[in-house]
């Protein structure tokens, strides 16, 4: 006898195949993003290293040297921030308001690490290094200015699911597909500071 002769309907079987997906289809799409970008960085990356290899003097003379220990410090902050995001994604299920707290944490720490970053720049800038007083500048500006822009755009989708959240409207695969953006741009960094920085 087939589920309708049994007099069952067949949607919870269709509900429950839908349920079975491996990965969620925004957090398939956000991997999809991020390993397109990360083969984007790789590209600027190896330019910057093939650059900084070739180079007899690096830094270039006149060029400022990068603050090496305040960044370290700020990289710190970023790591900090992807930490308290993994917690606040282990707490989503079983503790909301615990995790609307951690999200908001991580939310303020990465935001921390972009005005950190505003404030370096403005340093530099006034030191004369700048996008177009050398290799170092161009490729310094370039890397970490698209990963600011990144860091900007991931700190504006958590402040969008923690509302949504706050209102009940946060499903389990925006939250997913966010924090996997959010610990690409946290992961990411540390290589960039290593080959930038360094």
């Amino acid at each position: 006898m087939t589920d309708l002769e049994q007099g069952q309907s067949p949607l919870p079987m269709a509900a429950q195949r839908r349920g079975d997906r491996a990965v969620d289809s925004r957090v398939l799409g956000m991997l999809i993003f991020v390993a397109s970008e990360t083969m984007f960085f790789a590209g600027l990356v190896s330019g910057f290293t093939i650059v900084k290899s070739g180079a007899m003097v690096w830094p270039p003379p006149g060029q400022p040297r990068l603050p090496i220990e305040e960044t370290a410090f700020n990289t710190a902050a970023l790591l900090a921030s992807g930490v308290l995001l993994f917690l606040a994604r282990r707490a989503f299920s079983r503790d909301r308001t615990r995790c609307s707290q951690l999200l908001i944490a991580a939310i303020g720490l990465g935001a921390f690490f972009v005005i950190f970053q505003g404030v370096e720049w403005l340093q530099l800038i006034h030191f004369g290094l700048t996008l177009t007083s050398s290799t170092l500048g161009s490729f310094f500006y370039l890397i970490v200015g698209i990963h600011a822009l990144h860091a900007v755009i991931a700190i504006a989708l958590m402040l969008r699911i923690w509302l949504r959240m706050r209102r009940g409207w946060l499903a389990e695969g925006q939250f997913a597909a966010v924090a996997v953006f959010w610990y690409f741009v946290v992961g990411l960094w540390p290589i960039l500071y290593l080959r930038v920085y360094l």
